[in-house]
């Protein structure tokens, strides 16, 4: 099938798209319009004919590189349909980030929330924002997770979620930051750890 798309939008989606290595790698202050320019072979004016400033651009970029991230892990979501499953399987993802598979220079989210800080309130309220859809996310597999006998129905799914995305997340920044896994690895232990204790349902049979 043909490819549907104007020359503009195939343009304007290959600029976002090689934005997104570079904010996501070097961060929004850390990358010029001469960088974007450089990546791209684009000139000030043919990006300014897509976008009416960095900001904007910025805003796009981040949104492709979260778009990217959330459809791995719908496709991890696919592959596992029990709820523990999918908590581990996204452990590995948070491993996937850290070695720069996928997504270039790792999680957007935890990324821009860094950056942005009240600096550039728009991009934090991006992120503040991701960053709930993501616990909200975990929340609702272990809600799901329950209703199928697989977690325990007293467990408190949104201090589970909140606990495994602040510890995933914050091991992520600590291994990028160190340039090693340890960080990550000790997270998985503790929240295999915490899944076995507090959330995982064990049936008569089990065990």
């Amino acid at each position: 099938m043909a490819d549907s798309k104007s020359k503009g939008e195939r343009t304007r989606e290959y600029i976002i798209q090689r934005a997104a290595e570079v904010f996501n790698t070097h961060g929004y202050a850390g990358t010029s319009l001469s960088d974007i320019m450089r990546l791209t072979g684009l000139e000030k004016g043919g990006i300014y004919n897509h976008f009416s400033s960095k900001d904007e651009l910025a805003f796009a970029a981040f949104d492709y590189a979260l778009g990217m991230q959330t459809e791995r892990m719908r496709a991890l979501f696919r592959e596992h349909k029990h709820a523990v499953s999918r908590l581990i399987a996204l452990i590995g993802y948070y491993f996937e980030l850290a070695r720069g598979e996928g997504i270039m220079g790792g999680c957007p989210i935890l990324n821009t929330a860094i950056e942005a800080d009240d600096a550039y309130p728009e991009l934090k309220a991006r992120a503040r924002t991701a960053m709930r859809d993501l616990v909200d996310t975990v929340r609702r597999t272990l809600e799901k997770g329950k209703e199928r006998g697989e977690i325990r129905a007293d467990a408190d799914s949104e201090h589970a979620a909140t606990f495994f995305v602040a510890t995933m997340e914050g091991a992520l920044m600590m291994a990028k930051l160190y340039e090693d896994e340890t960080p990550l690895q000790t997270a998985e232990t503790q929240i295999r750890a915490y899944i076995e204790s507090a959330l995982r349902l064990r049936d008569a049979s089990a065990e």
